[in-house]
């Protein structure tokens, strides 16, 4: 399983495409590190998320407890706080971390809304890569406002070795926003096309790299969907293979939903009392006949993972496809 872990819905940014910082969380109600303890171990990816993570005085905490559970735990950030996230690097130096740009200095800023927010964003990633941690990188949320930055934004990340994730503009109670559109979808496809293209005749000089945006490419594939409000092309396993953990400590099935689905309360409950519960059937009842399609990162690659084998397939034919200067598959 995956879990993305909501340490709270407080934010120094001023994002655009999310107003989770019109809805912040008081500091006093936000769950205690110490029931994060009840999370199963061996888990396959952890994400410590918001909000923005590092505005909790007890992250390290959450941290110290939530490396027990899984090899790879990752800290997803908007990268304003520099010295807090070099701090915990220093503390657990196999950390993954994500720090999220909008584009370029210009429109990074503007879509932000935080002042010299790129500047800050890269320096941490500097600051993180002088450190040695492996696992760094930026991560984009596509739309037709700053995709004409998509392309320079993954070889500012491929020259600097590191990794780029990409999303697109969902609404949902996590985001508390339900008017994200893309009014140019024929710039915002196009362009997405041309970056998935790249990623599939990858020159990264880092095998490991090369091949992850191989897969990406299908990821990238699944956002286009997702923009022409298609089908996606694979099923969702929300409450089943990924859940997320509120910051008041509930454990939700999905945060692509126009309403939280709980499934339990961790401040009361132990994990497996909550996993095996009626309430996280009927969580998982309200997935299987969702239609909102959404393909957010937290549900998609677990997907991935579960269809190995034909996205795999998927890749090799749209190498060729792309080497042939032909058009590129849009699904399985």
């Amino acid at each position: 399983m995956e879990c993305a872990v909501i340490t709270t819905y407080r934010c120094n940014a001023r994002c655009q495409m999310c107003n989770i910082w019109q809805h912040p969380t008081h500091s006093s109600e936000e769950f205690s590190p110490g029931i994060l303890e009840k999370l199963p171990a061996g888990m396959k990816r952890l994400n410590i998320t918001g909000g923005e993570p590092t505005l909790r005085n007890d992250l390290s905490d959450i941290v110290r407890i939530l490396d027990k559970k899984t090899n790879r735990l990752e800290i997803s950030t908007n990268g304003y706080f520099t010295d807090r996230l070099v701090g915990i690097a220093q503390k657990f130096p196999h950390i993954t971390i994500r720090v999220s740009v909008e584009g370029l200095p210009k429109r990074n800023d503007e879509l932000r809304g935080i002042k010299n927010g790129f500047d800050r964003a890269l320096r941490s990633i500097l600051r993180l890569k002088d450190l040695g941690i492996e696992d760094i990188g930026f991560a984009m949320v596509i739309s037709d406002r700053n995709v004409p930055d998509l392309l320079d934004l993954y070889r500012l990340a491929s020259g600097l070795g590191v990794e780029f994730s990409t999303s697109t503009l969902h609404n949902s109670f996590y985001f508390h926003k339900h008017d994200n559109t893309i009014d140019d979808l024929d710039l915002a496809v196009n362009e997405t096309r041309r970056y998935t293209e790249a990623l599939l005749v990858s020159q990264r000089r880092n095998l490991r790299l090369r091949v992850k945006d191989w897969f990406r490419a299908y990821l990238n594939i699944g956002l286009i969907r997702h923009m022409q409000g298609k089908q996606r092309s694979l099923p969702c396993g929300a409450g089943t293979d990924s859940f997320f953990v509120d910051p008041w400590g509930q454990v939700v099935a999905c945060n692509g939903s126009s309403e939280p689905w709980i499934m339990g309360d961790l401040n009361t409950q132990s994990f497996e009392d909550i996993w095996c519960s009626a309430q996280a059937e009927e969580a998982r009842q309200r997935v299987a006949a969702c239609t909102e399609n959404c393909w957010m990162m937290g549900t998609a690659v677990p997907a991935l993972r579960r269809h190995f084998v034909s996205v795999a397939s998927w890749v090799l034919r749209n190498k060729v496809r792309v080497w042939r200067e032909q058009e590129i598959d849009p699904g399985l």
